[in-house]
């Protein structure tokens, strides 16, 4: 979006008038002869992202657009103050609908993040596009190029054709432009397109006389993408949807007068689509935002605990403290004398070292009254603990659109472990790699968890991610505690998880590479040693 505004608005404003000029031009399917009016429309989609996005400033391009293509373009047979009236008709309608959308009482949100947003966009959509087409058509008829007999349909072709493009064309745009990315490549995307190929060959390839009770095959692709990809996914699914109805429409030869029967049809998809997507995505934000106040109130407990902690250790260690002090400057005042005083030197260093003991003894009893409890080990899974820890970080796998690959070995045995504190472990790890992926922009984001036997007869377990790795200036540190780089981190993650697997008698190793960043520790195996062996010799 920032490169949008940082281009000057000259350029800007061709740039809109070239891409309005190829997509009426491509879309010029199905015209009623000889004024020009077609049943798809995505250029007056065009122009409602235009204004939505970069302002009023740019409303007379709205006026310009239509005048030339209409006369200089595509050429139709019209006389020269129809164009003229008939490019003020569009461009004042379509002036009209942006700058009632862009009011500011009524709070249009171009990102389209809430519901209110899409319903206020569609029914201003709705409203100018029946308007445009009521006074366009007139106008047509007031000059005698339409007959009085041809006025419904020419209207409704009208009308169809520029609410199919607002509802398809300008939500997607909207969404491409003001959000970092709408979909990430992977294999359920790739089934999608296939399945509406698939949809699109069975509806006009199969049949010619259902054609029209077979449209609703077509729900079934745009429905699924608006259930697993929310707005984002189901508005460029629409795009595709729409692209190829026309483009098999013209392939199959429908006759022109079937076309906005297809298109009627089209905008009814596209509301539904559109509405499922909005509900999923604000679902999807609802439970972000749940996260987020989760987490906020969990790092206040820590916080309220962490100070309650020093608070504790202030009021016990202060005696201690204190008496230490004073020992020792009776210690410096028997010194100072002379002669000296050996014995009560002595004396008092003897009653400080008693002082000392007395302070680390609190500071061990205190550790041992915040740890959580003694560990409760018993064999574990390795599997199990990893998938257990993945679904714990499915939404931020969602959220950051990052995929999580896990290769346990069949040779790895059970472990010994206390399943509730590696489980933590692992759960920071990855969710720790997600965080500095999406934060690098990366769009591929990748976790790979291992689990192998060692010849040592420990198992290694390995969270790997193709981020940028861990910076070189924390790398030597990253393991001591209250070392982030986190605004609102605290920098204990990986200090309890080193200690988690020192607890478990391995060690807690990270590395950074160009590929990524690796963080691997080990867990003793569950079985016995002749049995370990065995299973060091399975082959996997």
């Amino acid at each position: 979006m920032a490169a949008l505004y940082s281009r000057h608005p000259l350029v800007l404003g061709l740039a809109y008038l070239a891409a309005y000029t190829f997509l009426d031009w491509i879309s010029y399917i199905a015209p009623v002869a000889p004024v020009g009016i077609t049943p798809w429309n995505p250029s007056t989609g065009l122009s409602f992202a235009l204004v939505l996005l970069l302002g009023r400033d740019y409303i007379p391009w709205l006026f310009i657009a239509p005048l030339v293509v209409n006369a200089f373009v595509l050429h139709l047979p019209l006389p020269a103050e129809v164009h003229l009236l008939g490019a003020c008709v569009v461009g004042a309608g379509y002036s009209i609908a942006g700058t009632v959308l862009t009011l500011p009482r009524l709070g249009f949100d171009r990102t389209l993040s809430d519901k209110r947003s899409l319903v206020l966009l569609i029914a201003v959509a709705v409203v100018s596009t029946a308007v445009v087409a009521v006074t366009y058509v007139g106008l047509l008829v007031g000059f005698g190029l339409i007959a009085s007999t041809d006025v419904v349909m020419a209207t409704v072709h009208q009308w169809i054709g520029d609410l199919i493009g607002v509802i398809v064309i300008t939500p997607f745009l909207l969404i491409l432009s003001t959000r970092r990315r709408i979909l990430v490549p992977s294999i359920e995307l790739a089934a999608l397109v296939v399945a509406l190929a698939l949809t699109l060959a069975a509806v006009f390839g199969l049949s010619d006389t259902f054609r029209v009770k077979q449209f609703y095959l077509f729900f079934l692709p745009v429905m699924w993408m608006a259930v697993r990809f929310g707005l984002e996914g189901v508005t460029a699914g629409l795009v595709l949807t729409q692209v190829g109805l026309m483009s098999a429409m013209q392939y199959a030869g429908v006759d022109s007068s079937e076309v906005s029967a297809y298109q009627a049809l089209m905008i009814v998809l596209a509301l539904t689509g559109l509405t499922i997507g909005a509900v999923v995505s604000e679902q999807a934000r609802t439970q972000a935002q749940l996260r987020r106040n989760q987490e906020a109130l969990e790092r206040a407990a820590r916080l309220d605990t962490m100070g309650a902690f020093a608070a504790a250790l202030a009021h016990e260690i202060n005696q201690p403290l204190t008496a230490i002090a004073n020992y020792a400057r009776l210690a410096k005042m028997a010194v100072e004398r002379e002669p000296a005083d050996a014995a009560q030197a002595r004396v008092a260093a003897s009653h400080a070292i008693v002082q000392v003991d007395r302070a680390a003894e609190v500071v061990r009893r205190l550790r041992d009254f915040i740890q959580l409890g003694r560990n409760e080990m018993r064999p574990q899974g390795v599997a199990e603990l990893i998938r257990e820890a993945i679904s714990h970080c499915r939404f931020e796998m969602q959220s950051t659109h990052v995929e999580v690959e896990t290769r346990v070995a069949r040779a790895a045995p059970p472990v010994l472990c206390d399943g509730l504190q590696i489980q933590q472990v692992l759960v920071n790890l990855i969710r720790n790699a997600a965080e500095s992926i999406s934060e690098s922009g990366r769009v591929n984001g990748r976790i790979v968890i291992d689990a192998d036997l060692t010849e040592s007869g420990r198992v290694l377990v390995t969270v790997r991610d193709n981020g940028p790795g861990f910076d070189p200036e924390i790398l030597e540190r990253a393991l001591t505690p209250f070392t982030t780089t986190k605004q609102e981190g605290l920098g204990l993650g990986l200090a309890l998880a080193r200690s988690t697997a020192e607890n478990h008698g391995g060690q807690l190793v990270i590395e950074s590479t160009g590929a990524g960043a690796a963080v691997s520790f080990t867990l003793p195996a569950a079985l016995q040693p002749t049995l370990l062996e065995q299973t060091k010799g399975t082959p996997t």
